[in-house]
């Protein structure tokens, strides 16, 4: 319930702090007073759009705060699974800036608006002048009788699970489209991955083949320079070898007088032996090198092969061309996969979709079951609000497939006088009747417990005199299973409120502003007296505002 709602810089309001009570509260106030700027407040907190127009001072930010006590309403689900902190008390805050953007609280974490609307679209209710377009919705009304049956947890799990068959049905629908392109383009793919397996490509083996024939293409200017270095080191009159060997001779023969001619020779020694080393390794490489026009054919084919395929799958190296083979072994693998998928997605569609009919039809007996009391207790509440020839029929008839309700399309079917047939609600009821079958809905749901909160603005419009009354006794029985707040300008409504608020405006130089706040006894009499004599009181109209707060 809402216990507590604080309002700053809204419309008419500086600031308002103000404390509801359990059980059935009215608010009553003269036109113009503000009652409806209240109630747009309140909206604020429940989810409603809301800019700078709403804004007293247009140099601070607006805020609205409404304080719920949500202990009794099972909401645990809600904030874990919205990873929310859970109170005894909930607060739910909304702030709107000077350039009109909007922060939405709950219990101080920020959150969107989607997600501030979920929670308050569980705690409050509001039934304004415009509800009564809904009762004409197919899923407004499946929901009444779901209220009524007790199928909330049910109809909750069978959304769920609904939800999760769409899913599984669009990826299957998805798994089919794309097994149809698949087998359209798998020849090809085979083809070109046919191509790149045959070719037996390896790594590195590019860089490998442009070596060697490089090598064997200028193979006889290698092997001349080779032979020619071989001449130079070790086998010419004059190698280098040779001349090195006399160098050491003649070093070894002074090292015996001086001594820094032995250290310089060892020295001569070690470039000696590798000079020598080198010298055999070039006499190696220039004798493995030889002219083969077959090899420089093979390699050059190669090459071309690798080259082609490269630029045919647009990759500028070897290892590129590796991948799109890889990748390519991939998607065929997938596209040979796809009838598995298919087959056990298929499977779990038709399984999900049994298992949902099973459901859907445990939700139908329950609605089943409930409409007859459903119909004869609006029958009841409408004769004792003025409707006395009243007839209702609920008609639930089984639809062609699953829909997010069930497999259930409801009609409410409505007439209010002898001898004319029962039709739709939109097309027979009155204006002033279908209020009065949205308060009757609204007094069923409230004996079940559902909702913690319901706000009514002038669900009296069109009503007066016994029925006033009637409807009074409605909203106060209605009090007994949740909090009820009316907004009314009849005193038989305002005299069987538990407690009373009275709006009302002042003006001070050149501001106007509304307040609200909670009646004495006293001050309740007086107020339903001017209510009742049209602001003249008189003994007379106090006499019997008394007696309305006494019945």
């Amino acid at each position: 319930m809402l216990s507590k709602l604080t309002i700053e810089n809204y419309a008419l309001i500086d600031r308002l702090e103000i404390e509801f009570p359990e059980g059935f509260s009215v608010i009553t106030g003269e036109t113009g007073a503000g009652k409806s700027i209240l109630l747009g407040a309140i909206s604020l907190i429940l989810g409603q759009r809301g800019d700078a127009s709403v804004l007293l001072d247009k140099s601070r930010k607006c805020i609205v705060e409404g304080t719920f006590n949500t202990r009794d309403y099972h909401l645990d689900d809600f904030f874990s699974s919205n990873l929310l902190d859970q109170e005894e008390y909930t607060i739910l805050r909304r702030e709107i800036n000077q350039a009109g953007k909007s922060r939405s609280f709950i219990n101080d974490t920020p959150v969107n608006l989607g997600l501030l609307k979920a929670l308050g679209d569980r705690l409050v209710n509001i039934h304004s002048q415009h509800s009564v377009f809904t009762l004409n919705d197919e899923d407004f009304q499946l929901a009444v009788i779901d209220s009524y049956a007790g199928n909330i947890k049910i109809v909750e799990q069978y959304r769920n699970d609904y939800l999760h068959f769409l899913d599984i049905s669009s990826a299957l629908e998805v798994l089919i489209i794309k097994e149809k392109q698949s087998r359209n383009e798998q020849d090809y793919h085979a083809f070109l991955y046919g191509e790149l397996k045959e070719a037996g490509i390896a790594e590195g083996e590019q860089a490998l083949a442009e070596e060697r024939l490089k090598i064997l293409s200028h193979s006889e200017e290698i092997k001349f320079q080779l032979q020619n270095a071989t001449l130079l080191l070790s086998e010419g009159e004059t190698s280098v070898l040779k001349q090195l060997s006399e160098v050491i001779s003649s070093m070894q023969n002074i090292s015996k007088f001086h001594l820094s001619a032995e250290e310089l020779n060892d020295r001569i020694k070690t470039n000696f032996i590798d000079l020598k080393d080198i010298s055999r390794e070039i006499l190696k490489i220039e004798e493995e090198i030889h002219s083969d026009p077959a090899e420089i054919e093979k390699l050059s084919r190669r090459l071309d092969l690798l080259y082609n395929l490269e630029k045919k799958h647009n990759v500028s190296s070897l290892e590129d061309l590796i991948h799109v083979r890889d990748e390519l072994a991939v998607r065929l693998q997938e596209i040979e996969s796809l009838d598995e998928k298919i087959s056990a997605l298929t499977g779990d569609v038709k399984s999900q979709k049994e298992e949902l009919f099973t459901l859907a039809g445990k939700v139908s007996e329950k609605r089943k079951a409930a409409i007859p009391d459903i119909e004869k207790k609006m029958v009841e509440t409408l004769k004792k609000l003025g409707i006395p020839e009243v007839r209702m029929k609920l008609e639930l008839t089984e639809g062609k497939d699953l829909s997010e309700d069930g497999v259930d399309v409801v009609r409410f079917l409505f007439s209010a006088n002898k001898g004319v047939e029962l039709d739709e609600i939109s097309k027979i009821a009155s204006g002033g009747e279908q209020s009065r079958l949205m308060l009757t809905i609204k007094s069923l749901i409230s004996q079940k417990n559902l909702l913690p909160t319901i706000i009514f603005d002038e669900i009296d419009n069109g009503v007066s005199g016994n029925i006033a009354g009637k409807v009074a006794s409605i909203l106060k029985k209605m009090g007994k299973t949740m909090q009820v707040i009316a907004i009314t300008h009849l005193p038989q409504i305002a005299g069987q409120g538990e407690s009373h608020f009275w709006v009302y405006k002042t003006s001070e130089r050149e501001s106007t502003q509304t307040h609200i706040r909670k009646l004495s006894r006293d001050e309740r009499i007086h107020e339903i007296a001017k209510m009742l004599s049209n602001k003249n009181v008189t003994s007379a109209a106090m006499k019997t505002a008394e007696e309305l707060l006494m019945n």
